[in-house]
């Protein structure tokens, strides 16, 4: 049966989608059979950032509203063989998701696949707490700026209280993982940005990984391209490595400049 995990965060432009996309590609390639959902309802940025606008017919509205079955609206990602895309719509609004619709889905889901991600909207509005509510485990992903941690925070107060297994009680919780994105070594120095310690402290999970700012991002994204899949990005490299701790390997945590992190980040590296 299915892990359901939920990429999300406070803060909007923290790179959620290209998240979701390079950790759902990241398991594919690794032979686990993965979907990714767009939760993101009137936006729906997840399909172009995977390439595969021009193929959406039907999309998760249209499922949960039994316009469409499930197999119609999965896309099937033409480079990775396990990759399947769930799209959203971009004409109705968030009040469209249901609680029993997105259950419906996701345990139909569960019997086909291993991995079902879920890509969150920004905020703590409706979509985001169905996109998390039914999770297993949590990639919270946030920039080193203080707006987009508080809102993190937020955001882990939300997996702690306000999801199904926090609301059946006892030892259940959502595991939750932090993935820092666009994290400049040089902004850092500067005082520019929050260092990955003060993140760390504040937050208190586990550290999934690091992503480096770079240019390769956005340009993966332009082609509509997961950026795990490019050999010779480091931020794709980064994510590679966050998908590999994600299945419990213990790797090294390093910052885009090569340097290896303090004490604090490797002990909780190794405990993602």
């Amino acid at each position: 049966m299915a892990k359901i995990i939920v990429v999300t965060s406070g803060k909007g432009g923290v790179g959620k989608t290209t998240s979701s996309a390079a950790i759902s590609a990241g398991l594919a390639m690794r032979g686990f059979k993965t979907v990714v959902i767009d939760f993101d309802v009137g936006l729906r940025n997840l399909d172009m950032i995977m390439g595969c606008e021009r193929r959406v017919v039907f999309d998760f509205i249209n499922v949960i509203q039994g316009d469409a079955k499930l197999k119609q609206a999965l896309i099937k990602d033409r480079r990775l063989e396990n990759l399947f895309i769930l799209p959203t719509s971009q004409t109705r609004d968030k009040d469209a998701l249901t609680r029993d619709g997105v259950e419906k889905i996701l345990n139909e889901l569960r019997e086909e696949f291993d991995y079902i991600i879920c890509d969150s909207p920004a905020g703590i509005e409706r979509g985001a707490h169905l996109a998390m509510y039914y999770a297993d485990e949590a990639i919270v992903v946030t920039n080193p700026e203080v707006s987009s941690v508080r809102d993190s925070d937020r955001v882990l107060g939300l997996l702690n209280s306000k999801t199904y297994l926090a609301e059946k009680g006892g030892d259940n919780t959502v595991r939750s993982h932090l993935l820092l994105t666009r994290y400049d070594t040089q902004r850092v120095a500067r005082g520019e940005m929050m260092t990955v310690e003060d993140v760390l402290e504040i937050l208190a999970i586990p550290l999934l990984g690091i992503i480096p700012e770079s240019s390769t991002v956005l340009r993966a994204s332009n082609v509509g391209m997961p950026v795990v899949l490019d050999e010779k990005s480091g931020a794709g490299k980064a994510y590679e490595d966050a998908v590999s701790r994600l299945m419990g390997d213990q790797i090294e945590m390093r910052l885009d400049s090569g340097e290896r992190p303090g004490f604090f980040q490797r002990l909780l590296g190794r405990t993602a």
